[in-house]
């Protein structure tokens, strides 16, 4: 008979557990902010929604909800981004200011959090883009390692996104 020590991620364990409990979605999305922020790092946490028929974004979760608070809705203009995140269902890392500045108009509130960085997961089903997890910090944060490291946390919280739909 084989001995082995089978060793499972104690941050994916706590999103998975939070995922059985009646709170939902706010266990989930307490959860996964807790997991990412000590797995990758965040400044800002945000979940968004996306709705194909009207083209806009809804925050359903923030972890800052005073700059940042839920129910916030945007139009989303085509162009890049929508096409690699939206459309294609490709991470996008922005590493400083500036490309921030292009991508999101409120570049400006999200500097004056202390963010410059940006990594936005999507969270795909069935070949779409439902939503996606945000995470911001300082300068250069993001790396490509961390769209790996992300990846599983995104899909965890599909159960959530597809509830909200």
């Amino acid at each position: 008979m084989r001995e082995t020590t089978r060793r499972a991620d104690p941050l994916l364990c706590a999103v998975a557990a939070a995922q059985g409990r009646v709170d939902q979605p706010n266990a989930l999305f307490a959860a996964l902010d807790d997991a990412l922020k000590s797995a990758i790092g965040h400044k800002l946490f945000t979940i968004l929604t996306y709705d194909d028929d009207t083209g806009e974004a809804a925050r359903i979760y923030s972890n800052l909800p005073g700059p940042y608070p839920t129910g916030g809705r945007k139009r989303l203009a085509p162009g890049p981004w929508t096409e690699a995140v939206l459309d294609r269902g490709e991470a996008y890392i922005g590493r400083t200011r500036d490309d921030l500045r292009n991508v999101f108009a409120d570049h400006e509130l999200i500097a004056s959090l202390g963010c410059e960085s940006v990594l936005n997961m999507p969270v795909r089903w069935r070949g779409r883009t439902l939503g996606s997890l945000n995470l911001l910090h300082g300068a250069g944060w993001y790396g490509a390692d961390d769209v790996a490291a992300c990846l599983p946390f995104a899909q965890f919280a599909l159960p959530a996104l597809l509830t909200q739909s």
